[in-house]
């Protein structure tokens, strides 16, 4: 057998350990699972793991908000928080995994989790190829769902973002190869029944919402078999709502960009719903819009275990220059109403949204800009909790919204 010869054996032999893996997965999640019922009355776990970097600070002042708010289902035993640690990026290169084995236990025993921000290994960073820590727990806990509003109520900019979580380009991160030294291959994958419950998510949340649009985000005229695969699904499951009302749309993944920032159009969209890599890049675009990556969340849900997070890294470059006490709070607090809202405590989540909106969007008193001439995390989430407790938030917050 030839160099060449065995090369392309050795990259098929790896290519079919993958395909099995990725089967497996498939006849996993063909199986019908309840949903997580949060009105049984037992208390609700609540796991905080801060991550690294710049999490070990907004973490904490998250989990201060949510402190505030839950002070008397915390008294009454309704809420558990649970500190784990040992998701910073030393304690997973030391181990060589994305989530050590006793942290993975620990998340396990929580019913949701906020969890702050990890690093990601990069090639000659002189980390270990370690896979994403996001990457390896929206597969572990099966995070199929990643949920992310996008609100400007001045701009009249009412978003749901519903990117698929545990497919496409991200699952597969870590496992591709190189054929030769001048030919590398990564791969994406999409099934059917994961392309179907993340859809069929964002038809049932226009459902109980009253929205009327549902855009599905693929480039599907190039990567014909995959987003095919993605576009055709959401055709199929689009018929079943059309007597609600709802009509599908598509869009390409290039223009669509181009449409959040056209302000005569990015008014119309409402739920858009599209694979992993895409969602990653519209919804950090959508933040932007809203006023900065810092100012939104992201709920990570599944069927047993859900995870609320900010939208952005770790931002070790903050932490090395000494400047991590003045990161942003707002995309982790946003993720703790998100986190309120999933377990039942609606009016306590929307006091955090209203608190965070008036905050950033309308008053503006305090401003971070990730340096000494900003607001401390520490100092704007108390800005944020001083909102809370006023009794005329409500008011205030829709004076601002009505303009």
């Amino acid at each position: 057998m030839s160099s060449r010869e065995e090369k392309v054996q050795l990259a098929l032999d790896k290519f079919k350990v993958l395909i099995e893996k990725q089967l497996d997965y498939v006849d996993r999640i063909s199986q019908p699972e309840p949903w997580a019922d949060f009105s049984k009355g037992t208390p609700v776990v609540i796991g905080i793991c801060p991550g690294d970097g710049i999490g070990l600070e907004i973490s904490v002042q998250a989990l201060r908000v949510l402190e505030h708010v839950l002070k008397s289902q915390c008294e009454a035993g309704k809420v558990i928080f649970k500190m784990i640690e040992g998701l910073t990026i030393e304690n997973r290169a030391a181990q060589l995994k994305a989530i050590p084995e006793d942290v993975l236990a620990a998340l396990k025993t929580c019913d949701v989790i906020l969890k702050g921000p990890t690093t990601t290994p990069q090639k000659g960073d002189g980390w270990p190829n370690i896979e994403s820590a996001n990457v390896a727990m929206r597969r572990e806990l099966d995070l199929f769902a990643c949920v992310r509003p996008v609100k400007v109520p001045k701009d009249k900019i009412d978003w749901i973002f519903f990117r698929e979580n545990t497919e496409g380009e991200y699952v597969l991160g870590s496992q591709g190869f190189d054929v030769t030294d001048q030919l590398s291959f990564d791969f994406k994958v999409i099934t059917e029944p994961g392309s179907e419950r993340i859809i069929r998510l964002a038809f049932e949340y226009a459902k109980t919402n009253g929205k009327k649009r549902v855009t599905v985000i693929t480039k599907s005229n190039v990567i014909k078999t995959t987003d095919g695969r993605f576009s055709s699904v959401a055709k199929r499951i689009a018929k079943e709502y059309e007597v609600y009302g709802i009509k599908l749309d598509e869009w390409y993944i290039d223009i669509m960009t181009a449409k959040l920032l056209d302000p005569a159009r990015r008014s119309e969209f409402e739920v858009m719903v599209l694979p992993n890599l895409y969602g990653d890049i519209l919804t950090d675009e959508a933040g932007q819009i809203q006023g900065g990556v810092g100012t939104a969340g992201s709920a990570n849900i599944g069927k047993r275990w859900s995870m609320f997070e900010a939208i952005h890294g770790s931002a070790p470059r903050m932490v090395q220059e000494g400047r991590a006490q003045y990161a942003d709070p707002c995309s982790m607090i946003k993720a703790s109403a998100m986190l309120l809202r999933h377990i039942g405590y609606v009016n306590e989540a929307d006091c955090v949204d209203k608190a965070l909106e008036m905050a950033v969007q309308f008053e503006k008193k305090l401003t971070i800009t990730g340096r000494s001439d900003g607001a401390t995390a520490s100092v704007f989430s108390d800005y944020v909790m001083a909102w809370i407790n006023r009794e005329d938030l409500s008011q205030e917050w829709e004076k601002a919204v009505l303009g």
